[in-house]
């Protein structure tokens, strides 16, 4: 993760929340108290965030101490304490609600993807995000699904060429989407991954016959024509599934011998992880 860049949206945040003081503590706290805080696990999961808790805490005030005791990754239960930080009560209260929405949200979609992962042990397969994420939050949640032991798929439209059905559709078709985007990389001196999706056995063999992509995306097929696909396409791509797949059926589908499956609900629709940070008296 650019740290550089990281700095620049935790300014941004702070300058969101914060406007032009924090009122309630400057009323009542005085600029020179000092004091610690904790953060307290209030639920089971995987931590993810304390890394970036380290550049918040270090962006807003570079004199707060920060003692860890429990690394981003780890499996945390109620009661765990993850870190103590201590210095200006004042920077203490004002970084509080900025560190916790960011910590709550990486760790939600780390136990998320821990979940994932667990279902797909001993198959091979392997669970990938998407780029459903939060706007402005994507490479916090991307690096969440990361530590949660899931992969990252391209983390947006620059890094990877991933041909979805409305290009197919918009450039007349399999053939026509395939050889414009080597064509394009060709021009552009662009090394980047060709991945096409695919919604039948005929745009499959399509594929199969022009060739010139990595991996072939399989849009919306149930696991029987999954194992077809996988059958059919012979590891002469990677194959990824990927539409309507939930925690109940991923593992089907890992069973057809998919390299990989997307999952937008990694990141779209987590649940985050309860925490608190409270004073150390």
């Amino acid at each position: 993760m650019d740290k550089e860049l990281l700095k620049v949206q935790i300014r941004q945040w702070f300058a969101e929340d914060i406007g032009d003081g924090d009122h309630t503590s400057l009323s009542c706290i005085p600029a020179t108290a000092e004091g610690t805080s904790q953060l307290i696990i209030k639920e089971e999961g995987i931590l993810a965030g304390v890394e970036v808790a380290k550049v918040v805490f270090e962006t807003f005030d570079p004199t707060l101490q920060m003692e860890t005791y429990i690394n981003d990754g780890a499996h945390v239960k109620p009661g765990d304490i993850a870190f103590r930080v201590s210095g200006k009560v004042l920077s203490l209260l004002q970084t509080e609600r900025l560190m916790l929405n960011i910590m709550q949200r990486m760790s939600g979609v780390a136990t998320t993807t821990h979940r994932y992962v667990e279902r797909l042990e001993g198959t091979g397969t392997r669970v990938l995000d998407t780029r459903k994420t939060t706007p402005g939050l994507r490479l916090l949640e991307k690096e969440a699904v990361h530590i949660g032991g899931g992969t990252n798929h391209r983390i947006g439209l620059y890094d990877m060429i991933l041909l979805k059905d409305n290009h197919v559709d918009f450039a007349g078709g399999i053939e026509q989407a395939i050889t414009r985007a080597q064509q394009y990389c060709k021009e552009k001196g662009k090394n980047l991954k060709i991945e096409i999706e695919v919604r039948n056995f005929d745009e499959i063999n399509e594929v199969l016959r022009v060739g010139g992509v990595d991996r072939i995306m399989l849009d919306n097929f149930t696991p029987e024509n999954t194992k077809k696909a996988v059958e059919l396409i012979n590891h002469r791509f990677e194959t990824e599934s990927s539409g309507g797949i939930t925690i109940d059926t991923l593992r089907d589908y890992a069973l057809c011998g998919v390299d990989f499956i997307s999952v937008g609900a990694l990141t779209h629709s987590v649940k985050s992880l309860d925490m608190s940070f409270k004073a150390v008296k």
